[in-house]
């Protein structure tokens, strides 16, 4: 799966886990823009994730990472930071 396709159910699931509608990020989008992010039509920004993010309470890479999880369904959570952490650490970060 690609990662638009990754973000978009990601989008949608933290949304909908949070009981928020497409309409309750009217102050940062349209609906129509967040239907098309949830759809997998459009790209968001690093500035829009961020928006999103804000909006449904999340840190903006809690939703990446979701996206990330559920584009490569082969590594947990756990695997996952573990990777993240060694990469992090190799750049003296």
């Amino acid at each position: 799966m690609d990662i638009k396709d990754a973000f978009a159910i990601a989008l949608k699931q933290a949304r909908t886990a949070n009981k928020l509608t497409q309409e309750d990020f009217s102050n940062i989008s349209s609906r129509t823009y967040v239907s098309s992010l949830e759809r997998g039509l459009k790209n968001p920004t690093l500035d829009k994730i961020e928006d999103l993010a804000s909006v449904i309470g999340l840190h903006p890479l809690s939703l990446i990472t979701l996206a990330y999880m559920i584009g490569r369904n082969d590594l947990d959570t756990t695997e996952l930071f573990k990777v993240v952490s060694e990469e992090l650490a190799q750049m003296h970060v």
